[in-house]
């Protein structure tokens, strides 16, 4: 999976949870989930949960609590998946 295809996966799970909608259409690895996309810390970990049912991952504490922005999250995501033997 290349870098467009997780943004646009990570635009679909993040998409219930924004209060800045129009900021989806300019998602980006540098789109902060918190200052752009105005997403409350609670539903973060919607995301989170959301993200690992998707990819079949488990995210723990400390690599949710680096996952503020798209980057951080496929960073997150491809080393997750790496070490499970499903890059």
């Amino acid at each position: 999976m290349d870098k467009e295809e997780f943004i646009s996966e990570l635009k679909t799970i993040v998409t219930p949870y924004t209060q800045e909608p129009e900021a989806l259409d300019h998602i980006s690895e540098d789109t902060d989930f918190i200052k752009d996309l105005k997403i409350n810390s609670a539903n973060l970990v919607d995301v989170v949960l959301d993200v690992e049912e998707k990819f079949g991952i488990e995210i723990d504490n400390d690599a949710m609590a680096r996952m503020l922005t798209v980057r951080a999250a496929i960073e997150i995501i491809e080393d997750k998946l790496a070490a499970s033997g499903r890059e």
